[in-house]
C-alpha cells in the first residue's frame, strides 16, 4: 500500500491506524521509488499487533516496457534509501520540466503547487495530475492525465529509467525480495519463467485489477516455478472498494512462504 511518501492520500501514521481498524495483521508499505514512511509507520504501529512489512514499488523497464517490481521485507532500508535518491532527485526535475511545459500552453500553474500536493514525498505525475485540479485546469486527475500528462500529451515526459534486473539487484542488496507486481494478463509461464532466471522471487496474484482467472492462473505459474505468491489491496487511501485497507485478505501461508524465502536469501542459498 501507499502513503504520502509517494501517491497516497494517508500519511504512514494513518495507514497503520486504518490498517488496525480493519484488524489486519501485517501491510507491506511500498511507496514508489521511496522508503521514507517506513520509519513513521513502524513507530506509530510500536506497541500493536500488526506487522510493518518494509518495502518499496520499483519502476523498472525491460527495454521500453516499464515494470512494477515490489522490493518486500527489506532489511537495509538505508541502503536502499541511498540507492533511489538519484531517482528521486530525477523525479524531481522531471516535475520541474513538465510544469515549465504546462507553463508554456498557458496553464499557469508553479513547480510549487506541485510540491505541495506532493507533501514531502516523491515527485511524481499524480501530483503534478492535483495541482492542475487544485488550479482549476482539470475535473479530476484522469482528466488532469487525459488532456496533459499521458503518454503523447503536451507535458509528458519520460522517466530516467532503471533495467529490471538492476531493480532486482537492489531489492536483494538490501535484503529483500523481488516481487513482479500486478501483472494481470502479463504474468505468463514464458515471461515468469525469463524473470526468474534474472533472480525474482514471487509474482503478485492477488490485486484487485486481477480477474479471478488471473489470479488462478498466476497461483498456478507460481507454484509451478516455485515463486512466492503475494498480494494487497494497493491501497492510496481509498476506503470503500476493492482497494481499501483490509478489503483483500492474503492467506497467512503466503506470508509464512515469503519469510521463508528472505531467510534462504539472507542466508546466500541459490534459489533454482
Amino acid at each position: 500500500m501507499h502513503s504520502t511518501a509517494s501517491d497516497g492520500s494517508l500519511a504512514p501514521p494513518e495507514v497503520v491506524a486504518a490498517a488496525l481498524a480493519a484488524g489486519v495483521r501485517a501491510i507491506a508499505l511500498t511507496d514508489h521509488d521511496t522508503v521514507a514512511g517506513i520509519p513513521l509507520a513502524r513507530q506509530a504501529a510500536q506497541g500493536s499487533p500488526l506487522r510493518i512489512i518494509a518495502g518499496v514499488e520499483l519502476s523498472a523497464y525491460q527495454g521500453n516496457d516499464e515494470t512494477h517490481l515490489l522490493g518486500l521485507h527489506l532489511a537495509d532500508i538505508e541502503a536502499m534509501d541511498h540507492d533511489l535518491l538519484a531517482y528521486r532527485e530525477a523525479r524531481r526535475d522531471r516535475g520541474a520540466r513538465m510544469v515549465e511545459r504546462l507553463n508554456a500552453i498557458g496553464v499557469k500553474i508553479t513547480f510549487q503547487d506541485v510540491l505541495d500536493a506532493a507533501a514531502g514525498g516523491a515527485i511524481g505525475r499524480p501530483h503534478v495530475a492535483r495541482a492542475l485540479v487544485e488550479n482549476g485546469y482539470a475535473r479530476d486527475s484522469r482528466d488532469a492525465f487525459d488532456r496533459y500528462l499521458a503518454v503523447g500529451r503536451p507535458a509528458y515526459l519520460d522517466k530516467r529509467r532503471l533495467s529490471l534486473r538492476d531493480a532486482i539487484g537492489m531489492v536483494h542488496a538490501c535484503g529483500g525480495i523481488a516481487v513482479l507486481a500486478h501483472p494481470g494478463g502479463e504474468g505468463s509461464l514464458t515471461r515468469l519463467t525469463a524473470l526468474k532466471a534474472m533472480g525474482l522471487d514471487g509474482v503478485e496474484v492477488l490485486h484487485p485489477s486481477h480477474s479471478a482467472e488471473d489470479r488462478k492462473r498466476l497461483l498456478a505459474v507460481a507454484d509451478h516455478l516455485d515463486l512466492v505468491p503475494s498480494g494487497g489491496s494497493d491501497s492510496h487511501g481509498a476506503t470503500t472498494g476493492s482497494r481499501a485497507i483490509g478489503a483483500l485478505p492474503v492467506p497467512l501461508a503466503w506470508l509464512e512462504r515469503q519469510d521463508a524465502r528472505v531467510e534462504a536469501r539472507r542466508a546466500g542459498v541459490v534459489v533454482a
